[in-house]
């Protein structure tokens, strides 16, 4: 039986405010990733560099996200939460002036390292200040508001940009990110509060540097995996490309193991991976990993499908993802409400279980795909992707202590961060090895390879949701065998 909450408690005045503040860092770092995706072509003609070159530009943002979060445990502990706020702010602007002001490739990469690790800083703080200060009954709805925020930032990034660029200079968009984050650094000072002390938590720098090498030699791994695959099966050379990721998985996974090892003797860890020996916790961390590896991934493929298969514009393109997108985001909220009403299990195994709908749908369809079947079938998925998956870092934080409560955000949310580059790099290789020997782009035989690159894309797809839902499924057995005992 679910617990029974006390649904009067009331959120603070300034909690909101918080969240909020910090919620807008975390929304407009996101929504310039996903932006920049749109930009790429203006970015080559104007920096003069191949389509190679220019997708540094995300894969630079991810790898320093993605090596930003796991230090957001440290931070937490031995900074104030306004100190960690005040940063992130200085880190966004100055990351956006830089790209306004560049003319050259360089400095856009900088300006992007800098915006990623604002954007790692950002993301864990919210959900921090979520399950630290949020009343009991009312911590699903506020979670839900959290993924909100970091669902419909992507969801509308595409069309953002292209609407923006289409009347304005690229560089707008950043010229109007920076009174949005002096917005939100004004209503952070004033309504963040220090509900706990700080720590004087050590800095461990072999952990430090074993665990940010790891995870961008991970994220570098399947990047240049998937350019070497799209390579070789294109005849083109892969060997650099090919070396690169076989030595970044090497390094990746090699310094994991070192960083396991030194988190398990360290007196100050800078992750306390102890939470994870709960097999539950673990179970949910996995399907954390594996669901969004879909979920992100899937604006990658429809947008590719209907305009290398269906020939669609690129607005038209972008525009499918949409609806589902922003209704799935805007519902995230309500599956928090279903979480504080009935626990955890049913507001999470059967929206779940209805978003694998749409891959399935996708894969049965996919040789009769039309733009408003891709939009539909994305929608199913959207909708129901975004109200179960707003609670899975919930439940898997439920049972851990509330000491421990940052290392399993900053454990969650590394995975949401690895589980995106890893499903843009694992499909976008689908499709390339589909298309490779099938002629130029735009006639029928390049179109036929890639619905056929369309359709291996949703098995795989349809089968990492399957793994996802079950690995949710044994959380919970796991869970209520534990109670019953």
């Amino acid at each position: 039986m679910p617990e029974q909450h006390i649904d009067n408690e009331k959120i603070p005045t300034r909690l909101i405010g918080a969240i909020v503040a910090v919620g807008s860092l975390a929304f407009i770092g996101i929504l310039t990733e996903t932006v920049m995706t749109v930009l790429f072509p203006a970015l080559m003609r104007e920096f003069h560099v191949d389509t190679a070159t220019v997708q540094w530009i995300t894969t630079i943002y991810l790898l320093a996200v993605a090596a930003t979060m796991p230090i957001s445990s440290f931070l937490k502990r031995r900074l104030a939460l306004k100190t960690i706020f005040l940063a992130a702010v200085i880190l966004a602007i100055v990351g956006s002036l830089i790209m306004i002001v560049a003319q050259a490739f360089p400095l856009l990469i900088v300006a992007r390292i800098i915006q990623g690790i604002g954007s790692g800083v950002a993301t864990p703080l919210m959900i921090n200040i979520i399950l630290e200060q949020s009343p009991r009954s009312k911590i699903g709805r506020l979670m839900g508001v959290g993924s909100l925020v970091i669902t419909v930032a992507p969801a509308i990034g595409p069309t953002v940009g292209g609407a923006v660029t289409t009347v304005l200079p690229w560089r707008a968009i950043f010229v109007i990110a920076i009174p949005l984050v002096l917005i939100a650094a004004f209503i952070g000072m004033k309504c963040i509060e220090q509900k706990t002390p700080t720590e004087a938590a050590y800095l461990d720098p072999i952990q430090l540097w074993s665990i940010v090498v790891a995870l961008v030699g991970l994220v570098l791994a399947l990047n240049q995996g998937g350019v070497s695959i799209s390579a070789a099966v294109s005849g083109k050379s892969a060997t650099r490309s090919g070396i690169i990721a076989i030595v970044s998985l090497i390094v990746g996974l090699a310094l994991l193991i070192v960083f396991a090892m030194s988190s398990k003797r360290a007196f100050s860890p800078l992750l306390r991976l102890g939470i994870l020996k709960d097999p539950a916790v673990l179970l949910h961390a996995c399907a954390y990993l594996l669901l969004p590896l879909v979920a992100i991934g899937y604006g990658y493929v429809i947008t590719n499908v209907a305009q290398l298969s269906l020939g669609t514009t690129a607005f038209v393109a972008g525009s499918l993802v949409l609806p589902g997108a922003l209704v799935g985001a805007v519902c995230a909220p309500l599956g928090g409400w279903f979480y504080d009403k009935f626990g955890a299990v049913k507001p999470i195994l059967i929206p779940i279980g209805i978003a694998i709908l749409g891959p399935v749908l996708m894969l049965v369809f996919s040789m009769q795909l039309t733009p408003v079947l891709l939009a539909g079938f994305y929608f199913i998925f959207g909708l129901f992707y975004s109200i179960g998956n707003a609670n899975v870092m919930t439940s898997g934080l439920s049972e851990v202590s509330p000491e421990f409560k940052p290392d399993g955000n900053a454990i969650f949310n590394t995975c949401l961060q690895f589980g995106g580059a890893a499903g843009t790099a694992l499909f976008s290789t689908i499709l390339s090895v589909a298309q490779a020997g099938a002629g130029e782009e735009g006639t029928a035989e390049f179109a036929h390879a890639t619905a056929v690159g369309g359709t291996w894309t949703f098995a795989t797809m349809t089968v990492i949701c399957l793994i996802g839902w079950c690995c949710l499924a044994t959380a919970f057995r796991i869970r209520a065998s534990r109670r019953r005992a």
